[in-house]
């Protein structure tokens, strides 16, 4: 006699009455269907993915469900019972709560106060308040200090203000939305005990995310939208990160392939020397005594968790703030750190920004007015004090077809693109134009797994014909994936970069919780 197979806690949710039901619900936005008749069912206690490249409708789904949209067609039930939710107060009412990718929170204020605005039922009396985040902050391993001010904490505590203020109000169902995409291995680890407390309690969480290694390890069930349609429903602890993709994408997916162990390192690019700037906001991270090369054929990764200089490194490379040496950076050999953003472009470096809107494009203007933003310098688009706008329309076409950038033409609006979409485009209008250095922020942050193999690899192709890349990332996958070196930012400061093949992902984790010291410079490269 064989014994009987063990019923998973996931089986058993299975048999359970659905908490939240969605039926059909449409969301048009003039000839746009975002949601085109989406059915979703979430049952207490389980851990649902809600997958879907850009643009396929997560977002739209998850704002009716918690009331910042309202529905064109359809229905949702809560607990059997038919209802509305005009609003997200109406929402948290019935027990349905929400922790945003970006934070709102007001740096100068405390951590109760802060608590105190997100809540409908805040108490008169703050020691109560006080109480009760301690409270909830130890009975789910969400360690914080009432009292502190937002401005000194690190983005892993922010969040967890977030979900504090979430649990204070009891919900039966936590919506997550990108949760991870800031925090250290350390702190993903952390986060994900406890939403399995949460889960085991009986608490329902529905989660989006686009890294599809997180979906299998966290997630009892999985539904993946297309296009504004649910395509597939699926245990994505059976499926691999390629077959996940695959029902996202709906076709064979291919991922970024890299080149070569070892290939050959060409003339030093890019030479960084001591370079120190202070952050242009009160309450920001500036760097201090930055050093590190980067050459030619080489991907250089630099890590770290958001807001410990990242921003100001960008500014100081890009020549956004120039230095005060002329030596602290050098392009090709030229000493550039007086240089501004044009000058330097002219000597080979390229840059992609973190913000895709409003620094790395401009939303009102068309794409290929965007292309005369960076392109001047190197693709002569300027020419006797006039723009050659037929030039920059034909660039434009080379980046929209290099890399199948789905918009409307070189006369849309960049604000018109898809977040995904618009992140090809300003990846491809840099590298088409073959920098000798090219710095990158962020480069798949936020975009499907499609566009994150399509400008993955097209880093890699750019590195093997000789360009010195630099990519700042909080993905270490990402960083992983792609670098020769790896070098962490914590509180402004640069640990020695190493060959990525040397490092686990606790020596990364505890680099970018600060432990820089002896940790950093064992294997120093």
């Amino acid at each position: 006699m064989t014994d009987a197979p063990a019923i998973t806690d996931a089986d058993a949710r299975r048999g359970e009455a659905p908490l939240l039901e969605a039926r059909r619900l449409v969301k048009q936005f003039g000839m746009l269907v975002a949601n085109d008749r989406v059915d979703l069912v979430v049952r207490p206690g389980e851990i649902h993915a809600l997958l879907g490249e850009n643009g396929a409708g997560k977002s739209t789904l998850v704002k009716m469900l918690y009331g910042l949209l309202q529905p064109d067609g359809g229905s949702m039930l809560w607990q059997g019972a038919a209802v509305t939710v005009p609003e997200p107060r109406a929402a948290r009412r019935l027990g349905i709560g929400m922790v945003f990718q970006h934070f709102s929170l007001f740096e100068a204020m405390t951590v109760a106060e802060n608590v105190a605005l997100g809540l409908d039922d805040a108490p008169n009396d703050t020691r109560r308040l006080v109480q009760r985040i301690r409270d909830v902050s130890a009975a789910y391993g969400l360690p914080l200090d009432p009292g502190r001010r937002v401005y000194e904490l690190s983005v892993g505590e922010r969040q967890r203000i977030e979900i504090v203020r979430c649990l204070l109000q009891k919900p039966r169902l936590l919506i997550m939305d990108e949760p991870t995409s800031v925090l250290t291995p350390q702190e993903v680890e952390a986060l994900f005990a406890t939403l399995r407390q949460l889960a085991a309690e009986g608490c329902a969480i529905l989660y989006i995310s686009h890294k599809l290694e997180e979906i299998r390890t966290l997630c009892d069930r999985a539904t993946i939208l297309r296009g504004g349609k649910v395509v597939a429903s699926c245990d994505p602890k059976v499926e691999t990160a390629r077959s996940l993709a695959a029902l996202m994408v709906g076709s064979e997916f291919r991922t970024a392939e890299r080149r070569s162990e070892g290939a050959g390192r060409g003339r030093l690019r890019l030479e960084v020397s001591g370079l120190s700037m202070e952050s242009e906001t009160t309450h920001g991270v500036g760097i201090t005594d930055v050093s590190f090369t980067v050459a030619g054929g080489e991907i250089l990764g630099i890590a770290g968790v958001a807001g410990n200089g990242q921003g100001a490194l960008l500014a100081a490379l890009a020549g956004e703030r120039p230095g005060d040496r002329a030596d602290c950076l050098r392009i090709n050999g030229t000493p550039a750190g007086r240089l501004g953003p044009t000058r330097r472009r002219a000597l080979g470096l390229g840059v992609v920004p973190e913000e895709r809107n409003g620094h790395g494009a401009v939303a009102e203007l068309s794409l290929a007015e965007n292309v005369l933003l960076t392109g001047r310098a190197r693709l002569g688009l300027v020419a006797h004090g006039f723009l050659r706008r037929r030039g920059a329309r034909a660039y434009a076409e080379r980046v929209i077809a290099a890399f199948d950038v789905r918009c409307g033409g070189p006369d849309a609006a960049a604000g018109s693109l898809s977040g995904g979409n618009l992140q090809k485009f300003i990846i491809g209008r840099e590298i088409l134009q073959e920098p000798d250095v090219l710095v990158v922020a962020q480069p798949t942050w936020g975009i499907d797994a499609a566009a994150v193999a399509t400008v993955q690899q097209a880093l890699i192709d750019l590195a093997a014909r000789g360009c010195a890349v630099v990519v700042i990332s909080q993905d270490l996958d990402e960083l992983l994936a792609l670098s020769d070196r790896l070098a962490v930012m914590h509180a402004g400061r640069l640990s020695p970069p190493r060959s990525t093949a040397s490092l686990t992902l606790d020596e990364i984790g505890l680099l970018m919780g600060g432990a820089q010291g002896h940790l950093a410079m064992a294997g120093a490269a």
